[in-house]
């Protein structure tokens, strides 16, 4: 309609009319063709968002997915385990390490983060649906049954929260489930310091389940279930990563027999700080404390106090020493390198002296 009017317009222009009124008729013409071209762009904006809303909100999945929980939880009982009387509980088990460390000699444990995953199947969460697979947060997680894990050697541990709770729950069509979560956890990792500064540790991350025994709920490993992040990230300053291994084992008690699952995590303890920190230092203290005997027997005091000088300052490399160890009876061979060095320094005092 647009452009009939603008033809009719334009036949109104003609080399007789009076300039008056062909000014009129372009503005006619100029007005007429700013509100068709304006119509246009409209009608091509809405059916352009109208495509968009299409196909980014198909409102018949959100509705089967809100059907099928619906259904789900209508008769659910979270109390009660999947198979209860019939069978164990088999959980699969995942562990994706992010970083480990630090490692305190002193309270004898050490740091790991994790994202630690459980699979298993729950036959009253089948569904049918197009849908292979439910993806839902942690509002979902507190609705339905989810294995009591308890990490047995744990001092302290946290979930993630921030910026929400750093849980996933996944559900299949034919009952399998999967939940994840994040965890920091300060685990206890008794140190064998006898080899010290020379020594290794196997730190075991320990876990079964609280209530359940072997009867009830079998945990078991998958394939390439443990796997580690870029170690680069890793807080473990004086030790070396060597590698890990994972155990199942079967630990009876008065309440029953429990699967018990351990992952073992192998670290060596670096060299190269206490070389330059202590054993370098003490060396050349031993060294320098024999210089003593080319000084003039006549000036013993000067000679005695260079001598009581070094074996003061190995009595502070082994106070340093001490600091980064803990408070134990422990007979260890950085112990018994200062120890047979301050005997040397004595030994050279004693001689000066005796002279």
């Amino acid at each position: 309609m647009c452009i009939a009017i603008l033809i009719t317009l334009s036949h109104l222009i003609a080399p007789t009319t009076v300039m008056p009124a062909k000014l009129l008729v372009l503005f006619l013409l100029l007005s007429v063709f700013q509100v068709c071209s304006k119509k246009i762009e409209d009608d091509e904006y809405e059916d352009l968002s109208f495509n968009q809303k299409w196909v980014l909100a198909p409102k018949t999945q959100d509705t089967d997915a809100t059907l099928i929980l619906n259904k789900l939880l209508k008769d659910y009982d979270k109390k009660l385990r999947p198979d209860i009387g019939v069978k164990p509980t088999v959980i699969d088990v995942d562990i994706y390490v992010n970083s480990i460390g630090p490692v305190s000699s002193i309270n004898m444990e050490y740091q790991i983060d994790i994202f630690f995953a459980q699979t298993w199947t729950d036959n009253r969460l089948r569904f049918n649906s197009t849908m292979k697979i439910l993806t839902l947060n942690s509002n979902m997680v507190g609705l339905i049954w989810i294995p009591d894990t308890i990490f047995r050697n744990s001092k302290t541990a946290e979930a993630h929260w921030i910026t929400t709770p750093n849980q996933l729950l996944r559900i299949w069509n034919d009952g399998k489930i999967l939940y994840t979560l994040r965890l920091t956890i300060n685990a206890e990792c008794q140190l064998q310091l006898h080899n010290f500064p020379m020594d290794e540790h196997s730190c075991p991350l320990i876990f079964s389940s609280y209530g359940y025994p072997k009867e009830e709920m079998v945990y078991r490993w998958r394939k390439n279930s443990v796997e580690a992040a870029n170690q680069k990230s890793w807080r473990l300053y004086q030790f070396d990563f060597m590698g890990f291994r994972n155990t199942t084992e079967i630990v009876q008690t008065t309440a029953g027999d429990y699967i018990v699952m351990t992952v073992y995590f192998d670290l060596s303890r670096r060299m190269g700080y206490f070389t330059i920190q202590t054993y370098i230092p003490c060396i050349l203290t031993v060294v320098l404390s024999w210089v003593s005997f080319w000084i003039k027997k006549d000036a013993t005091p000067a000679r005695t106090a260079l001598g009581y000088h070094h074996s003061i300052d190995n009595d502070n490399f082994k106070y340093h020493s001490k600091k980064v160890l803990t408070k134990s009876f422990i007979c260890h061979r950085h112990g018994s390198f200062c120890h047979s060095l301050f005997l040397i320094c004595i030994c050279g005092t004693d001689g000066v002296c005796s002279t």
